[in-house]
């Protein structure tokens, strides 16, 4: 234990592992498809490595601004990615089109694909996958380790929690639809670490809900992402709609707005995340909130 906690540090809202015996060759040139990708490779203290990232790889905040876009994660250009001349793709499961890496294979361009669930022994396991392609295996393992001992923390202070608060995760109210998260989405994923219900569970993945629904759902908290045009609703108006004004919520206007990608990342901020939820969601449980969660958590 002594060892792998000497192996590890904390970063600003992550982890950082010292990657001295990662085996990546010198010339290795990877293009990271996937937020929570380009995550672990910067923790993985490989970022020198990193000559492209999709537009989803907003942490750490110098990925974008440092390396060359590729496009969305699910709109890639295989013309932009292969004009990074990369030795790998590393690409989260769900990426594409998949004419766009088909034609990536086609070229010979290695790609790896990292599987996508939204559990802590997924997330755990996506470590050790992206570290592995990158010849990182012992410092993801020992960032996996640390990790997982977080989630075990976390099992911890969720046992302990009250009763359940009902969750809602608001993705967007445009144009009279509310589009929530269901079961089997990264919503579900990261209310069910943070100790809550998902009033959602009816629908599956990312769906509209009627008024009628969210009316019955009687969530105790509204979840929303913060700061795109998308999800600008303040507390008044969004309680001010006739299915959200008749909700548990409206009485304290319990809205919490946090990071999307600290959110819903599933990467090695995820314990954090569910952590800092968890103690908004219970602030009668007297789980402190870090100092990064107060910040993704601002309005």
């Amino acid at each position: 234990m002594a060892a792998l906690a000497g192996a590890l540090a904390l970063a600003a809202g992550g982890f950082a592992v010292s990657a001295q015996d990662n085996s990546a060759g010198a010339s290795a040139r990877i293009v990271a498809v996937g937020g929570a990708i380009t995550e672990v490779l910067y923790a993985l203290g490989l970022q020198d490595k990193v000559v492209g990232v999709d537009t989803t790889s907003q942490w750490p905040p110098e990925a974008l601004k440092e390396k060359k876009s590729v496009g969305y994660v699910r709109a890639l250009s295989a013309e932009g990615v292969l004009s990074l001349r990369p030795t790998l793709v590393i690409a989260v499961e769900g990426a594409g089109p998949p004419d766009a890496l088909a034609l990536l294979r086609e070229s010979g361009t290695p790609i790896a694909d990292v599987p996508e669930a939204f559990t802590a022994d997924a997330v755990v396991n996506k470590i050790a996958v992206i570290g592995k392609a990158a010849g990182a295996a012992g410092p993801a393992q020992a960032l996996a380790e640390r990790v997982r001992e977080a989630f075990v923390a976390l099992d911890a202070q969720r046992a302990r929690l009250p009763a359940r608060k009902r969750v809602l995760f608001v993705l967007s109210t445009q144009n009279g639809r509310t589009m929530v998260g269901g079961r089997n989405s990264t919503a579900d994923g990261i209310i069910a670490l943070a100790g809550g219900i998902n009033a959602a569970a009816a629908v599956e993945g990312y769906k509209p809900m009627t008024d009628e629904a969210i009316i019955n759902a009687a969530p105790d908290y509204i979840v929303m992402m913060r700061h795109t045009a998308a999800h600008g609703s303040s507390a008044d108006e969004l309680f001010a709609a006739p299915a959200f004004s008749q909700t548990p919520a409206a009485k304290t206007k319990a809205l919490i707005r946090m990071d999307g990608l600290y959110l819903l990342g599933f990467g090695p901020r995820t314990p954090d995340a569910a952590r800092d939820l968890m103690g908004l969601l219970y602030p009668e449980a007297g789980i402190a909130v870090s100092d990064a969660g107060k910040a993704y958590a601002a309005p």
